[in-house]
């Protein structure tokens, strides 16, 4: 995939970014963040709710059918084998072949999930139409959309997840007989969006070029098969409030580690959800 330039509109609204007038350190890779990964990667983010909004809508009008069989097991047991052909290459949903997207599932007109995608499930029975409003639009007023979910640990004790779900309601005879939910987690969105510049950039990563993306929420950080020495020194929550209160739209800093200067950009994700950001980290090969 080629790597795309951003508009003039875009550059007007990065300008908000902090410079670096100084020659020391890591200019030209904030320039680079600032001027053509970021902008290239919000629009990654924009293309990947586009695809999985239209993709629910494609899967939910496929599965109308299976919410009519009576016997609950017989139900839940075709539904998970639809949910599964969804997402295969020869059957499925172009969308959901290749997505970050962690759970399919089924919900019933009462708002309970009827059945996942895999085995153990343990999702059946949640009420997903009382704790997401999005769920709940969908089969009361028949509207598709996506929102920030939390999800609460499995573990006693553990942290909440995040996910991005989309849902769309599923009908049957114009009716709205359910809703269909898929999910994305932050932390595999942010290995997905890693391993999309990784693919674009191959040729440039052999010679000593770095990049890694990492999505936040709050004081959390999401991210999968970073680097950990780079980990380590993540700005942390409060300093990306301060980088923030300054410049609304986003901005750039730079860092050394090892004797190698790293940029790295963070900028809001509203689009994402509330309080959700994305921090680009960048080394040039020469750096």
């Amino acid at each position: 995939m080629s790597r795309l330039r951003p508009s003039p509109l875009t550059l007007s609204a990065l300008a908000l970014f902090t410079l670096c007038a100084c020659e020391s350190g890591a200019p030209h890779a904030r320039r680079e963040l600032r001027t053509v990964d970021i902008p290239h990667v919000q629009e990654i983010v924009r293309d990947d709710i586009r695809r999985h909004l239209e993709g629910i809508v494609e899967a939910a009008g496929r599965v109308g059918r299976g919410f009519a069989v009576e016997a609950s097991v017989a139900r839940e047991r075709q539904m998970r084998r639809a949910m599964h052909l969804l997402q295969e290459p020869r059957h499925g949903v172009p969308a959901f072949i290749s997505s970050p997207m962690s759970f399919l599932c089924a919900v019933l007109p009462d708002g309970r999930v009827m059945a996942r995608d895999s085995t153990p499930d343990t999702m059946k029975g949640e009420d997903f139409g009382v704790r997401y409003p999005v769920v709940h639009a969908a089969l009361t007023r028949g509207e598709t959309g996506h929102a920030l979910a939390e999800f609460p640990s499995l573990e006693e004790g553990g942290e909440p997840s995040f996910s991005m779900i989309f849902v769309a309601p599923v009908r049957l005879d114009g009716e709205v007989v359910g809703a269909l939910v898929a999910g994305i987690p932050l932390w595999r969105w942010a290995q997905r969006l890693t391993r999309q510049l990784h693919v674009e950039q191959a040729a440039d990563l052999p010679n000593g070029l770095v990049l890694w993306v990492y999505l936040t929420k709050g004081e959390r950080l999401f991210h999968m098969g970073t680097s950990p020495d780079l980990d380590e020194v993540v700005p942390d929550a409060a300093s990306r409030r301060r980088g923030l209160a300054e410049h609304p739209g986003g901005y750039t800093g730079q860092l050394q580690l090892y004797g190698r200067w790293y940029a790295y950009g963070f900028v809001p994700m509203p689009n994402l959800g509330d309080d959700v950001g994305m921090l680009l980290f960048r080394a040039d090969p020469d750096s």
